[in-house]
């Protein structure tokens, strides 16, 4: 807060001090009320302008000032103005007041606040622009909410000051009349609790209830006239309760939790269940940076004592022992297990024919279509492929296609430099390739704060990866027998030779082929939903890839906890997705992990953070198991131990993350995690190390100054 700003607060709180310090409040007694109302009106009838005018400078200075005695205020305007004069210039004195005190509130407190809680304040500022005016409103009408109250918190928001003031007049107006009413007969009145009786606050109860019911109205009829082209098409009868499409992560938990709450739904999957993590992601590439960490650790064996260890790569037999992997795994998403789960599980391909129908074509050619009452889109994504000149000439790989080869590739190009991109890099160049990755961005891993991308470039350099930063692909060209990739940088072109060229340049949502285009249901990038995970038809949801924001197998399967809800049950109560601990890795070695915000994100958001650090190097088990790298990073608001983000880099990051996960899931402190028993030797111990540099970093030295000269005093 600025020497302004301060001087300003000050000064208000000042002159309330004063207000209070006076007992000025005695002037705004319904006994005093009373007793001077003859006096006011003798003035009024001599100088109507001169009352008017400083009645309603009076009015807003209290209003704007927050200061007991507006509803007095209000009385005497009744029994001085009449109820047509007093409306009018309490309404507009009133709502002038309310306006200063908005203003007063954002000028002295938003920034601090911003400062504090960005993230958060963010969010409350996209419901504000979208629905601010119509919950203000609703406030406004019920007098239960004390009005300073909503002057101070909606300052702190970024609602437009012209709407709140319209808005704070208009649903300030009842029971502004009601008390302007009141006063008209101010001599009989002996409470203020009389003013507003239980009927009366009932009343106004009802009135700010009537928006909320007047927007369930308006949702219906939108949602009637959404359906209307498609209302002749709606069964008197279904045969299902749900409808999922795709069985990746996303679909199967669906599905699952459906029949769990006993809903009659069939999943529908065109290919292989399990989707794109069981079947070319996640379980595959981590099989295969096992055994790439395992001949790495055989090649440097001599660090654990092991003079010379000798093995011989088959990677035919690599490639077979993933294969195995995923066969293991595979019963675990088997249309079997999920039929004895109580899912009606279909091989075929699905395609939306309207809102309520589902046509399912097999594999056999075989058709039938299925009405049901909700659908869930879980159509996953593909990996993107570049529109380079000349790619399909040379040929090329994809995060889909690479778990084929048996033939390991001599010179590898990886086109990208994401958390695939870098992974696969550096897992062939252990096996032995000689790799080259290609990364458009000034570094890889962009995400990531510069240290976390630069340690991870390093990484990756010392496992063999040349990896070009800042070099643009341009075109592929293929000369006789030869491939070659041509890239741009500083305005030089580089030829590259390559064996095999893998694109690893992000995935994009499958929007394609199961009837978005035919109902017009909104998709660019992804399928557009609201925060109910809902399309403009509502019982017709997305979840997953397909559905965004975040492509992660973790936040599918927690985005379809919400598909299936508020699919099932969207009708009677519906439920927000919620992003705000969103955890991440990237299983490079050493791994690196993430949730919440780190540094580049914390200075993008304006949100205003301290950093504590603790290197892996000082973690007896890190050094144990010659795996001394890496750090811990925790983001905390300035002060407190409240944890907005943390970073660890090193062995079993991904594993380490969790506690952060569970603190900030959970509202934990730093203070939490330092009172918390931790297994030594462990990598987990970084975590309670961390929290004990943050403590260390906030000691009360004042107190233990006065600790130091007790021990003294107590020697003697």
């Amino acid at each position: 807060m600025n020497k302004k700003k301060g001087l300003l607060l000050v000064g208000l709180v000042g002159l309330a001090g004063l207000f209070f310090a006076l007992d000025l409040g005695r002037c705004f007694g319904l006994e005093q009320a009373q007793a001077a109302q003859a006096d006011f009106a003798r003035l009024y009838a001599a100088r109507p302008a001169l009352v008017v005018g400083g009645f309603f400078a009076i009015y807003v200075a209290v209003t704007a000032l927050s200061l007991p005695g507006a509803a007095i205020m209000t009385l005497v305007a009744g029994a001085i103005f009449g109820l047509w004069v007093g409306l009018v210039v309490v309404s507009f004195a009133s709502s002038l007041g309310a306006l200063l005190a908005m203003l007063f509130a954002r000028y002295v407190l938003r920034d601090a606040v911003k400062a504090r809680f960005g993230a958060r304040l963010a969010d409350i500022d996209r419901g504000i622009e979208r629905e601010g005016a119509f919950y203000l409103f609703t406030l406004r009408l019920v007098p239960l909410f004390p009005f300073f109250v909503v002057n101070l918190l909606m300052g702190l928001t970024a609602i437009k000051a012209r709407t709140y003031y319209v808005v704070s007049q208009l649903g300030m107006l009842a029971g502004t009349a009601v008390f302007v009413n009141a006063g008209t007969q101010l001599a009989q009145i002996s409470s203020l609790q009389g003013v507003l009786s239980p009927g009366i606050v009932g009343s106004f109860v009802l009135l700010g209830m009537f928006p909320l019911l007047a927007k369930k109205l308006v949702d219906a009829v939108k949602a009637r006239r959404v359906y209307a082209a498609w209302a002749h098409k709606r069964p008197r009868r279904f045969d299902r309760n749900m409808v999922v499409i795709g069985a990746g992560a996303a679909g199967l938990v669906t599905s699952y939790i459906a029949a769990a709450v006993k809903a009659q739904v069939t999943l529908v999957e065109n290919h292989k269940m399990g989707g794109d993590c069981l079947n070319y992601g996640c379980v595959p590439s981590k099989a295969l940076i096992k055994t790439a960490t395992l001949a790495r650790q055989m090649r440097h064996s001599a660090d654990y004592g092991i003079a010379r260890a000798e093995y011989s790569l088959d990677f035919a037999q690599v490639m077979e022992r993933i294969a195995h992997v995923v066969r293991e795994i595979e019963p675990h998403d088997s249309p079997e297990r999920y039929r004895g789960l109580g899912v009606d599980v279909q091989i075929g391909t699905a395609k939306i024919v309207d809102p309520w129908h589902v046509q399912i074509t097999a594999a056999d050619g075989q058709v039938q279509v299925l009405s049901t009452r909700s659908i869930v889109i879980a159509t996953g994504a593909r990996p993107f492929v570049p529109p380079l000149p000349g790619l399909d000439d040379v040929g090329y790989l994809t995060s889909d296609t690479l778990w084929g080869l048996r033939e390991q590739p001599r010179r590898l190009v990886v086109l990208g430099g994401g958390p695939i991109g870098c992974e696969l890099a550096q897992s062939f160049a252990r096996l032995g390739s000689q790799v080259t990755q290609v990364e458009m961005a000034p570094r890889i891993m962009i995400r990531e704060d510069e240290d976390v991308s630069a340690y991870a470039r390093q990484a990756l350099e010392a496992d063999g990866v040349q990896v070009l930063t800042g070099h643009k692909a341009l075109r592929c060209e293929k000369v006789g027998e030869g491939k070659f990739i041509v890239v741009e940088a500083d305005g030089q072109e580089k030829r590259i030779a390559f064996d095999v060229l893998l694109c690893a340049v992000g995935r994009v949502a499958r929007l394609s082929g199961f009837g978005l285009e035919e109902l017009g249901i909104p998709a660019q990038r992804t399928v557009a939903t609201d925060e109910y995970l809902r399309t403009p038809f509502p019982n017709i949801l997305a979840a997953g890839d397909v559905a965004g924001p975040y492509q992660f197998t973790h936040v599918a399967a927690h985005q379809a906890w919400y598909a299936a809800v508020n699919g099932l049950f969207g009708d009677f109560k519906k439920f927000k997705a919620d992003y705000r601990v969103i955890p991440w890795a990237t299983f490079i070695d050493p791994e690196v992990a993430r949730v919440g915000l780190n540094e580049q994100d914390a200075k993008a958001q304006g949100v205003a953070y301290e950093v504590t650090r603790y290197g892996m190097a000082d973690l007896d088990r890190a050094i144990a198991d010659s795996a001394a790298h890496g750090w811990v990073k925790v983001l905390t608001v300035p002060g407190k131990d409240k944890i907005l983000g943390a970073t660890i880099v090193g062995a079993h990051a991904g594993d380490l993350l969790a506690e952060y996960v569970l603190a900030m899931k959970h509202g934990l402190g730093l203070n939490k995690i330092l009172g918390t028993i931790h297994t030594y030797p462990t990598m987990a111990e970084a975590n309670k190390y961390a929290a004990g540099e943050w403590k260390r970093a906030h000691q009360p030295l004042q107190l233990l100054r006065w600790v130091e000269r007790f021990h003294a005093w107590r020697r003697g």
